[in-house]
């Protein structure tokens, strides 16, 4: 969805790869911020300086380093950028989170509680008061008053209000966190606690303040680019709603960025849903009740942090993104691969799998944009081979399990498939998982997807 900081935020990274391009990016870094918030423009914030200590750190981000680990904020961009360009290898994300907070940017929101608006009219039949559990509620001079020392934030009082005057209000990162990750520190700022953060980008994709962000990959690439060294693009198959033009030419115009190669990562998809079908047919014939899809990293992340006990059900076949890496290796060695797709979570996935380098697709289109690169303007590219629709269906909630229906038919020897879907990881999921654990809910075949609908309303997806 469009809005104000997503329009900052791919400018910034459309100059960040105009002038890498031209070659002045050490010399321009410091001058990003001055450029696009003028001291007589309008601010965006408090003032000026503040939106520009914000595109301060959004460029820290781009260049690969996380908003907390700034020691000297004298420190200039020039000098981040040097450190990042002598770097022989990005930041290892699966040591740490791929998600930065920016303190600069982020708004502080009060904490999500139920309050009187004044629409109050203090009204004879007070719902409110008499359906408060914890009698929390009393009027005072004809308005109800909420004692915040007994209320337990349930919301009754909302429901029952005739002139909605009672309100829940939310802190939207905290309230798009499925497992508690979000948490303010004594200032009231945003924190992550990377101990609960299974990397699923909702908070990235709900901070109305953009002030959460992705460390990104996109300098490290280019710069392979330009070292001359053979880099493969691997595009993750919900790329192709999102664009305008097809999928040819989008791979014609990612050619002129200077990869080797650039291949769907539906390709290995192909080989998942056959690996995928095959072991859950061992397992059945085996007597196990239960296998689960791994092909979504949040939910892996999820179950390996909160819920142990379903690892054993976990299905061990790779995920498209490893075996596309796979493929791209045999046909281009000694090569580097890039994942591009719409997930947070990858990174961590592709920093645990020898994946060189994973760039979003919003990182894509900056660096196309960037280029002067359009991708209705470019030829169609002749694929060596089209990836097949079921394969490409991965993008999409339940397209796993219906490539591994396709594949083995709904019945196969001596067993049934029983096929479940959990279409997006919420705060209720973790007790749903526990369930299926103890095998309380039925289904021998469990496809999770984090984001609703798929991968292709990822967190980092163009259009949502």
């Amino acid at each position: 969805m469009a809005n104000g900081s997503v329009f900052v935020r791919r400018e910034l990274m459309i100059r960040f790869v105009r002038a890498f391009n031209n070659g002045t990016l050490e010399t321009d870094l410091d001058r990003f911020a001055v450029e696009m918030r003028p001291r007589l423009g309008q601010s965006s914030r408090c003032c000026i300086y503040h939106d520009r200590a914000v595109i301060k750190y959004r460029l820290m981000s781009l260049l690969g380093f996380s908003c907390e680990e700034e020691t000297d904020e004298a420190r200039t961009l020039a000098s981040y950028y040097r450190e990042a360009i002598e770097r022989e290898t990005p930041v290892n994300v699966a040591e740490t989170i791929p998600l930065s907070v920016c303190e600069a940017g982020c708004s502080g929101c009060p904490s999500a509680r139920v309050i009187v608006t004044p629409n109050c009219r203090g009204c004879l039949n007070r719902p409110c008061m008499y359906s408060c559990p914890k009698g929390a509620i009393s009027i005072v001079n004809q308005v109800s008053t909420i004692d915040y020392s007994k209320c337990i934030n349930c919301g009754k009082c909302t429901t029952v209000c005739p002139y909605h005057a009672i309100v829940k209000t939310t802190v939207p990162c905290e309230e798009a966190c499925p497992t508690g990750a979000i948490h303010k520190d004594p200032d009231g700022h945003t924190r992550i606690d990377m101990e609960k953060c299974i990397s699923c980008g909702n908070c990235f994709s709900k901070c109305p303040f953009s002030a959460i962000l992705e460390r990104s990959q996109m300098l490290d690439v280019m710069k392979a680019i330009k070292n001359g060294e053979k880099v493969v693009a691997m595009i993750a198959p919900a790329i192709e709603p999102q664009i305008a033009g097809s999928i040819e030419q989008l791979f014609t115009a990612v050619s002129k960025l200077g990869f080797t190669d650039v291949m769907e990562v539906a390709i290995g998809a192909e080989e998942t849903t056959a690996r995928e079908a095959e072991e859950f047919k061992e397992k059945m014939l085996a007597g196990e009740r239960l296998m689960t899809t791994s092909c979504c990293p949040a939910y892996v992340e999820l179950v390996r942090k909160f819920v142990p006990e379903l690892m054993k059900y976990v299905s061990h076949t790779p995920s498209p993104m490893v075996l596309a890496a796979e493929i791209a290796r045999k046909e281009h060695p000694g090569c580097k691969v890039v994942f591009v797709g719409p997930c947070v979570a990858k990174r961590i996935e592709g920093a645990r799998n020898n994946i060189d380098f994973v760039l979003s697709f919003e990182e894509l289109l900056g660096m196309l944009a960037g280029s002067g690169i359009d991708i209705i303007a470019c030829e169609p590219m002749k694929l060596p081979r089209a990836a097949i629709s079921d394969a490409r269906g991965f993008a999409k909630s339940s397209g796993v399990t219906q490539a591994v229906v396709n594949e083995l038919g709904n019945f196969k020897d001596d067993f049934k498939l029983d096929a479940k879907a959990i279409n997006g990881i919420e705060k209720k999921t973790i007790s749903i998982l526990k369930l299926y654990a103890a095998g309380k809910l039925p289904g021998n075949f469990l496809e999770v997807m984090c984001c609703p609908g798929g991968c292709v309303n990822g967190p980092c997806s163009l259009k949502k």
